[in-house]
């Protein structure tokens, strides 16, 4: 009985099959004059026969070999017998029940006993079981008796519970080992695409922001990146985290711009449980989400000037509290921002926190508009035909010259992010056999009108950026019918989000209901 407690306890303890049975050895051979024991498993599906523990008296014994040559299939007097958990010692009965090419090869048959090992639950004929052989070896000038081979018939039981447990744990890390593995896959591919679209234009017209990106990457000064809504500033900020010391770390993006200004407080510096109503629980804020790693504020200059002021005392000394909490906490953020706004003259005119500017400008970055590197445009309806394609599921489709001559004529007011929307849409429309680019810039502001003449393309000294920005999204709006979100509104034709086209609106004094269906005036 000593035995058996023994047994099953070292078997609970040691899900792996072979550390159990070495921690066991010796208890067993103080009962049964044993020299080396083995477990083996029978693959019925796959037809071999595969040694999974083994251990010995003799510390120096050499294992027998691991597996067998395919025995294909599985004799089904084999398979019958372990499920009936009997035991066979003489040499004889081993080879009436066809056991002897399941044992290790250059075993000697003579002396050993073998028990079949299957569990009870597994003898359902709906559910393949798990079998095995439990193989004793005698010690030299030794034999088992009757008393010997009663002992490894109640051995027959927890060994077939540590068989099965054993192949459990084995499925378990493979599984592990599978998910890993696809989880490296994935993000290798996220991080190849993430970074992918920095190198367009890399090496011409993008070449001087890369260079400043490559100094920059390596320190840990804030970044400010300036350009103009869809220059790509997004992917600067990520180009710049993956190179630096903070790679491995959260890369955390949030959009000031669509963040109401009453929830500003909560969303970058999280909250307390009932600080508020409606806060139901502590919600961490974009900052602790960020420790570690790089917070990216886009369009940094709609952040209210009360969260101006408690955003500058995080970047001097890494502290702030939750709304609603007493206690300071600490983090270890690398900042980010970017803005399509002109700071200074916000500085200028109160509506953006002077000390807040020194603290972000430390290293600014201009991103050029997609009008000042035209060279660049071919490149890129390449890439984002290429990327459409297998976003779409359709087979690729590359620009012509001629396709390439209306994209270089167009002034491409939303920039990379417009250009991206007209090669998905030309895409879509030609339907996986060419881009329809002249329809896909039809639905646009200056719909397939002839090349204008390089004077003509520069707007008169008179009209300012926002009236332009003003007629170009009223043309949008009187395209889409007034609707802003969804596939068919203003924000998808214009590549930005509904949010940040609302409040650009607001700001222009755009009223979108005049471009709805029987409105007049």
């Amino acid at each position: 009985m000593s035995l058996m407690l023994d047994t099953w306890r070292e078997i609970g303890r040691n899900l792996e099959l072979a550390t159990a049975l070495r921690q066991l050895m010796p208890r067993l051979a103080d009962e049964i004059p044993v020299a080396m024991i083995l477990v083996r498993h029978i693959d019925v599906a796959g037809g071999g026969v595969e040694t999974i523990a083994f251990a010995a008296t003799d510390q120096n014994a050499a294992a027998p070999p691991a597996r067998n040559r395919q025995q294909s299939p599985i004799n089904a007097e084999v398979i019958a017998w372990c499920r009936r958990q009997q035991v066979v010692h003489s040499l004889t009965a081993i080879k009436e029940l066809a056991l002897l090419p399941s044992l290790p090869e250059g075993l000697p048959g003579r002396g050993i006993a073998v028990a079949g090992l299957c569990l009870e639950q597994d003898r359902n004929p709906e559910v393949e079981p798990k079998l095995g052989l439990l193989i004793l070896l005698p010690k030299d000038g030794a034999d088992f008796t009757a008393g010997h081979l009663s002992l490894i018939g109640e051995l027959i039981e927890p060994f077939s519970v540590a068989l099965a447990n054993d192949h459990h744990v084995r499925e378990l890390k493979t599984f592990r080992e599978a998910a890993e593995a696809e989880n490296r896959a994935l993000l290798t591919r996220l991080h190849r695409e993430s970074v992918s679209d920095t190198i367009v234009g890399a090496e011409s017209g993008l070449a001087s922001v890369m260079e400043r990106v490559e100094l920059v990457a390596r320190s840990e000064a804030p970044v400010l990146i300036l350009g103009e809504t869809g220059t790509g500033k997004e992917v600067v900020a990520r180009a710049i985290h993956s190179r630096s010391k903070r790679s491995q770390g959260p890369m955390i993006r949030v959009n000031c711009g669509a963040i109401p200004s009453e929830l500003v407080d909560s969303e970058l510096f999280g909250h307390e449980r009932g600080s508020f109503t409606g806060a139901a629980s502590t919600r961490k804020g974009w900052f602790e989400r960020a420790d570690g790693g790089t917070l990216f504020l886009d369009e940094i200059g709609e952040l209210p000037l009360a969260a101006q002021v408690r955003l500058l005392r995080v970047l001097q000394d890494g502290t702030f509290e939750r709304v609603g909490a007493q206690t300071v906490l600490t983090v270890n953020v690398r900042l980010i921002a970017a803005t399509h706004s002109d700071l200074h003259a916000m500085v200028q005119q109160r509506a953006f926190r002077e000390d807040l500017w020194y603290r972000i400008s430390v290293f600014p970055i201009h991103l050029p508009t997609l009008r000042e590197r035209p060279g660049d445009i071919a490149a890129m309806t390449t890439h984002f035909a290429l990327k459409s394609a297998r976003r779409l599921g359709l087979p690729p489709a590359l620009p012509t010259q001629d396709d390439l001559t209306l994209l270089a004529a167009y002034s491409w007011p939303g920039n990379v992010r417009e250009l991206a929307s007209v090669i998905e849409r030309a895409a879509i429309l030609g339907n996986g056999k060419y881009l329809e680019v002249a329809k896909a810039l039809g639905t646009g502001m200056t719909a397939q009108s002839p090349a204008p003449s390089p004077a003509a393309q520069q707007p008169p000294p008179q009209t300012s950026l926002d009236h332009q920005a003003s007629r170009h999204i009223e043309s949008s709006l009187a395209a889409c019918h007034g609707r802003i979100e969804g596939p068919f509104g203003a924000a998808k034709m214009l590549g930005i989000n509904p949010h940040t086209l609302r409040s650009r609106m607001r700001k222009l004094g755009i009223d979108w209901k005049r471009f709805r269906p029987g409105s007049h005036g």
